[in-house]
């Protein structure tokens, strides 16, 4: 496990709000790819059902897409 992410919170809600902070500050841009669960269980040291409730979350909210073959995405802002 990446020595950023602390063991007293969930885990998964830490890596959404990390690529969250991503996206906010521009590492991520509108329309660009964002890490999947392969890469994002290597980058964090997570399990993939972790990296794939991190995503799944950040799709709920509405700051990502995921277009099915292609990838997720963080999504346009109105």
């Amino acid at each position: 496990m990446s020595p950023d992410l602390d063991r007293s919170r969930p885990i998964w809600r830490q890596v959404a709000a990390t690529i969250e902070a991503r996206i906010t500050n521009g590492t991520y841009p509108p329309g660009s790819r964002v890490p999947g669960i392969v890469e994002l269980s290597a980058e964090f040291g997570i399990a993939a059902s972790t990296a794939q409730k991190a995503l799944a979350h950040l799709r709920t909210t509405g700051l990502v897409r995921t277009e099915v073959g292609l990838g997720t995405f963080v999504a346009d802002r109105d």
